[in-house]
């Protein structure tokens, strides 16, 4: 269920202040590679603490001594634009914030049926919920789920049945 994620996230934050940047389109098909050896170097000489990268996926955990997202973001878009010539999309958010949207999951999201995708969408614009609802092509309500909360959109949809992709 999504409360072994909520542990998951528990273990990997602890009690401090962690945040967690996830940087849109980084080292997708050979695109905008980004080492991660790199990226960490560039956020510890932001100050950040405890800096650790997921994968090759350019998520990236750590610790800061303010409680300042927006910040943060302007800080990491910037040094990106200057150590790696991208100009990207960031959006961080708090252990806490993060905690709060997993305690919030539907209860049919997140718990590891095998034939069910679920995906965690950020919106990371100004964009609402229902601006970003009209985006979705043909929504196929009898395979698909989409619930929102705050700014994230939970959507789960059967694997074996599912043959369009979503445009958001």
């Amino acid at each position: 269920m999504y409360k072994d994620k909520f542990r998951i996230c528990r273990g990997i934050f602890g009690n401090m202040k962690r945040y967690v940047a996830l940087l849109r389109g980084i080292n997708i098909s050979g695109k905008n590679k980004v080492p991660m050896a790199e990226l960490k170097k560039g956020f510890e000489k932001l100050a950040f603490e405890e800096v650790k990268t997921y994968l090759n996926s350019c998520n990236v955990i750590f610790s800061g001594d303010e409680d300042d997202t927006k910040k943060f973001t302007n800080q990491i878009v910037v040094m990106i634009k200057e150590q790696f010539e991208l100009d990207i999309s960031v959006f961080v958010i708090s252990s806490k914030a993060l905690e709060d949207i997993l305690q919030n999951a539907p209860d049919q999201w997140g718990n590891n049926n095998k034939e069910i995708y679920d995906n965690l969408i950020f919106i990371i614009s100004s964009a609402k919920f229902s601006d970003v609802y009209n985006e979705i092509v043909e929504l196929k309500k009898e395979l698909e789920k989409i619930e929102d909360y705050k700014e994230v959109i939970f959507c789960s949809f059967s694997r074996k049945d599912y043959q369009k992709k979503l445009v958001v």
